[in-house]
């Protein structure tokens, strides 16, 4: 046994890599990033070969992982919230066909919206799935519970939802660890996962079946825990908002723990029993707030986020906690009033920066002119100085967007969508606009790397001309410009003529990161010293 200084995310990984993983899949998303990089650097993982490659989009993760658990083997897919949305038609069919290795999904939820479009809780996703879910409250938990989730996965033959948040994915504490245990053998006998309907209704009755011994688990769980205190206020605390109700009351606290689910509806009935309300403090969504309301019956006071007794958005803090149990706060920071806000922007000597220059000069030769963006780091280009982007609501909808707006009647309809974006959801989008002969420009502006989260590998690089042709773009629609000042004027030509083209064509900017581009720069001379000092 030794302790480690670890993010939360990375516990999760070397929790992962310790229980016998044998692949993680992924596709970059803030918070949940860390973790698959952490399993891409481990040297155990490296030696035994463990399956860490970036998928295409988290859909296709979801079902390479199922099909890992299909050889008995033990997988971990992770993703950041709004993935979930993305996944969820394989998530929620695993649940029916049942898992064979232990299948983990991970969804690092994001409150206050650091990095993401919106604050949906992926515990949801769970409810409907009807699998157990578990939500850590510490980085030692992290690490405890992954062992834990692959082990109930494989005695309930379902997958299970590992729920963290930012808070817990990006803070750091030492973790106690132990020595990694070997990987499952490979099990390919026979086992039917056909959903013909004749067979997923008897699939989806066992999945009933299973719920009472799901509730069982929870019941009996370890992470799940009644704490006596004073007061006449019983406490529902779910994962990270644990804390927030320690650091407030400390051992005061008549506190019942919750971080693995389904309710253990025992535990939380006897401290209703002995308690004159509930306060639910959970960061997210009211999930577990609204299912004790169903629980306790209308007459019995459930207090929470729906009740304003606690913000209804944003991350909980252990002040908004104080307030809501009546006890005083720390010191407010009131210096915050007097700081300029500083929005962010896109690096100095971006790529994006000149697609935006040279968008912009041209499309302001139209009297009324739309850009439908994406989700990317290229987004900030509807912040000053471009306010270039009039839209940007989910990965791959802008260039369906300007098909539906091209459509409509409008023009000129332009799309800006980066390069990874578009292999993760942009492709079926313009196979779309092909087959319908939509007048719309589409901008993929590549800087050959994943560069909102870090610079991971982009799934299409060096492809995405050969995919547009692929998809029915006429070849010589497809043009490849460098965008840097000096070729201004080629690439506001190439823009002009392509919007006046009737029908699709792209336009692909290509030049490197410029944080990839010194971070292989480093990479290349610290590689030269090696060799020189040979």
């Amino acid at each position: 046994m030794q302790k480690k200084l670890l993010l939360g995310d990375e516990a999760i990984a070397l929790g992962a890599i310790d229980a016998g993983l044998s692949g993680v899949y992924a596709y970059p998303g803030t918070p949940s990033t860390e973790i698959t990089e952490f399993i891409q650097n481990n040297l155990v993982a490296k030696e035994r070969g463990i399956h860490s490659r970036w998928c295409t989009n988290e859909k296709t993760a979801m079902e390479a992982a199922l099909g890992m658990s299909y050889c008995g083997k033990r997988a971990l897919v992770c993703m950041k919230h709004v993935g979930m949305n993305v996944c969820a038609d394989a998530f929620v069919n695993s649940a029916i066909t049942g898992v064979k290795g232990g299948l983990v999904v991970l969804a690092a939820d994001d409150p206050s919206m650091h990095s993401s479009q919106n604050e949906q809780d992926s515990r949801f996703y769970a409810k409907f799935a009807m699998v157990p879910v578990f939500e850590p409250g510490s980085q030692q938990e992290a690490y405890d519970m992954v062992a834990d989730a692959f082990e109930l996965s494989e005695r309930l033959k379902e997958p299970v939802l590992f729920r963290v948040v930012t808070r817990l994915a990006h803070s750091r504490a030492a973790v106690q660890v132990h020595e990694p245990v070997s990987e499952n053998a490979l099990d390919v006998s026979q086992d039917s996962w056909v959903l013909l309907p004749a067979m997923a209704r008897k699939k989806y009755a066992a999945l009933i079946e299973k719920q009472p011994l799901m509730e069982k688990a929870a019941e009996e769980s370890m992470y799940n825990r009644m704490e006596s205190g004073s007061g006449s206020i019983g406490i529902v605390a779910c994962g990270i908002a644990y804390n927030y109700v320690k650091e407030v009351l400390g051992d005061e606290a008549k506190v019942l723990k919750i971080s693995q689910y389904p309710l253990p509806a025992g535990q939380i009935r006897k401290l209703a029993s002995e308690s004159d309300a509930i306060l639910v403090v959970e960061d997210g969504q009211p999930v577990v707030e609204e299912q004790l309301a169903a629980l306790l019956g209308a007459g019995y006071p459930v207090k929470g986020r729906l009740t304003g007794d606690l913000p209804r958005t944003g991350e909980l803090t252990p002040d908004c906690v104080a307030a809501a149990l009546g006890k005083p706060s720390g010191p407010a920071f009131d210096n915050a009033k007097n700081l300029v806000g500083r929005p962010p922007q896109l690096c100095q000597g971006c790529g994006h920066r000149d697609v935006y220059t040279a968008l912009n000069k041209v499309l302001s030769e139209y009297p009324d002119y739309r850009i439908f963006g994406d989700i990317g780091c290229y987004t900030l280009g509807a912040l000053p100085p471009f306010r270039a982007l009039s839209s940007c609501v989910d990965m791959g909808a802008s260039i369906t967007m300007a098909k539906g707006a091209a459509d409509s009647g409008f023009f000129p309809a332009v799309a800006v969508i980066g390069d990874s974006t578009f292999t993760h959801s942009g492709m079926t989008g313009l196979l779309d606009a092909v087959n319908d002969g939509s007048n719309i420009t589409v901008v993929i502006s590549d800087n050959l790397t994943t560069g909102m989260t870090g610079g991971q590998d982009s799934a299409g690089t060096s492809r995405y001309e050969a995919i547009c042709v692929g998809l029915g773009v006429e070849p010589g629609h497809v043009r490849v410009v460098v965008p840097l000042p000096q070729n201004m004027e080629e690439i506001t030509r190439i823009l002009r003529e392509e919007i006046a083209y009737e029908g699709v064509s792209v336009v692909i900017p290509r030049r490197e990161c410029v944080q990839v581009a010194a971070r292989h720069a480093r990479e290349r001379k610290a590689t030269q010293e090696k060799a020189d000092r040979k």
